[in-house]
């Protein structure tokens, strides 16, 4: 054996290396596959898929994205009312993010906390008093979710006691 060839050899020769070949094509692709599959049915951490056009899960039945200054109601994964422009708190002040539940309403509410300040519609879901409520959705909060006016009474007519908030 005279030269020593710097050649490899393949592994797999004819049927067997096209078979080789495809089984690499075969898996590649389903992990691309399971991959794509996750990442459109993760959600909440939870397992629970997320509402399209929404950064929150079916189980919630209002839905707020403060980045985006935006709010949903949901009903079954579905949206049924938004996106809807809001505000919410401002530096210092910043309205609470995770999961909560409408704890009660007041349709007339007056703050104790800010010179009873009128807080119409008023829907409270976190602690410290965090409602959605009416409010110009241009002006920032403290701590609240503003809604306009026509916004709020849907809000505050469509929630209920026990409904699932989620603010992202």
């Amino acid at each position: 054996m005279g030269e020593h060839s710097t050649r490899r050899t393949p592994r797999f020769r004819g049927v067997a290396r096209v078979g080789a070949l495809i089984g690499v094509g075969v898996v590649a692709a389903g992990v691309l596959t399971g991959t794509a599959l996750a990442a459109d049915h993760t959600g909440g951490g939870d397992g629970s898929a997320l509402v399209a056009g929404t950064p929150c899960t079916v189980t919630a039945k209002a839905c707020v994205d403060l980045a985006a200054n935006k709010a949903w109601l949901l009903d079954d994964g579905a949206v049924t009312v938004g996106p809807v422009g809001i505000s919410h708190g401002g530096q210092g002040e910043e309205t609470p993010t995770g999961t909560f539940q409408v704890q009660w309403k007041d349709k007339d509410h007056k703050s104790a906390e800010f010179n009873n300040a009128p807080m119409p519609y008023a829907v409270f879901f976190a602690p410290g008093g965090i409602a959605f409520h009416q409010g110009n959705p241009q002006n920032p909060s403290a701590g609240c979710v503003h809604l306009a006016h026509d916004n709020a009474v849907t809000f505050y007519n469509y929630l209920q006691v026990g409904d699932e908030v989620q603010v992202h």
